[in-house]
């Protein structure tokens, strides 16, 4: 098993940019694949972007063009670069990994949060008008 720590959340104003960080303890993610999840007030958990085991990205529309998801196995991290970012954006926000077994890397896969059986605690991040 593995067990994720988000940071690098916070406050900062519309256009801005923020970079979350999910370290990893425990056993390896380089045989994973990682996702990016979100959580905004009175809303369901979304997707947001992920990384396959193969390097492959999906992103939701909404932040394609803004956000870069990235991934060091040596490192054991799990990172999200976020740029102009907007109020809409405002959420808690949570890394995810899937099974060691998992094999499958499609978008479907990928984008669904049943997926994922090993989650982060979350880092807040607000963006202010």
């Amino acid at each position: 098993q593995v067990q994720l720590v988000e940071s690098g959340g916070g406050l900062v104003q519309a256009g801005g940019s923020l970079t979350l960080s999910c370290a990893a303890s425990g056993r390896t993610i380089s045989d994973r694949n990682m996702g990016w999840f979100r959580q905004a007030p009175g809303k369901e958990r979304e997707f947001v972007a992920c990384i396959g085991r193969d390097g492959t990205k999906y992103y939701v529309d909404s932040v394609k063009g803004r956000f870069a998801v990235s991934k060091d196995n040596a490192k054991k991290t799990l990172s999200l670069r976020m740029d102009s970012l907007s109020p809409d954006d405002t959420a808690v926000y949570y890394c995810a990994a899937t099974p060691r077994t998992a094999f499958y890397m499609s978008s479907t896969y990928l984008m669904d949060q049943t997926s994922y059986n090993t989650w982060g605690q979350g880092t807040q991040v607000t963006v202010s008008s």
